[in-house]
């Protein structure tokens, strides 16, 4: 039985389904610079206003202008919510993005442990299909410890906040349709580190180093022996250098007990 099972298994092979073919792609390294403008109310919660953009290190620069408003709610220590609308530009289109999170933050001896989830739907205007409108969820867990350098309050003083932070995306699709396209089940993840640096109750900012990958299925291209030679799924993976700058005002900059988050919001 063993034997026939040998000589009739290159038999079967053409009919197996062949397994999908991965490549991998990097892109040039993005630059990612953003300024933030955070305003801390009484009662601990936040608004903030980011701005920033994308700039590819390719044949010069090229950038796209990033915009987003986000305000959160603390009604507990662990635990807060909120939304945030971003809006980006490049050349005559543009995306706007709604989104709203829910977070979590415990202690995990040392460090802090946060979880962040979230909901958002894509809209786009102008060189695409309206298939491109999407909604996407987004899991991020993360690690950092706040590292106090002296200072009259630990809370407010000179520090510094080193941090890990892994982030998941999936499209969300409540009914798919038979045109629809295939897709993995997650389209992209993010690993980023961090150093920020607090210089006082009102200015932090936070150099960071990101790796983020694409993952992406397209359309198989075969010679004339049926050998798959190109297409399939790809691996578009991208590294990103960034540094946030954040300002922070308000009458709630003293509020006791009030969490300021990393400026990776």
């Amino acid at each position: 039985m063993r034997r026939l099972l040998l000589l009739t298994l290159p038999l079967l092979g053409p009919l197996m389904p062949a397994r999908a073919q991965t490549s991998r792609d990097t892109n040039p390294l993005t630059l990612v610079p953003t300024a933030q403008a955070e305003l801390a109310l009484k009662n601990g919660d936040y608004l903030l206003l980011q701005v920033g953009s994308y700039l590819a290190t390719s044949n010069g620069f090229t950038s796209s202008g990033l915009e987003s408003v986000a305000y959160e709610h603390f009604w507990a220590p662990a635990w807060s919510g909120g939304g945030r609308l971003q809006v980006g530009q490049s050349g005559s289109s543009a995306a706007f993005v709604p989104e709203v999170l829910l977070r979590h933050r415990s202690a995990l001896g040392p460090l802090t442990f946060g979880q962040r989830l979230s909901v958002e739907r894509r809209f786009y205007i102008g060189n695409f299909s309206p298939s491109s409108n999407q909604n996407w969820v987004r899991l991020r867990l993360d690690l950092e410890k706040i590292i106090s350098l002296g200072g009259a309050d630990p809370a407010t003083g000179l520090a510094l906040r080193p941090r890990l932070s892994f982030e998941a995306a999936t499209h969300l699709r409540l009914q798919k349709e038979a045109t629809d396209p295939s897709e993995r089940f997650i389209q992209y993840t993010s690993l980023r580190a961090e150093v920020g640096v607090r210089t006082g109750p009102s200015f932090d900012l936070t150099p960071w180093l990101a790796y983020g990958a694409d993952y992406l299925v397209t359309l198989p291209q075969y010679d004339s022996t049926g050998k798959q030679t190109a297409g399939g799924n790809l691996n578009m993976r991208t590294p990103l250098l960034g540094l946030d700058v954040r300002y922070t005002f308000g009458a709630g900059c003293d509020a006791a007990g009030r969490q300021q988050l990393p400026t990776q919001h």
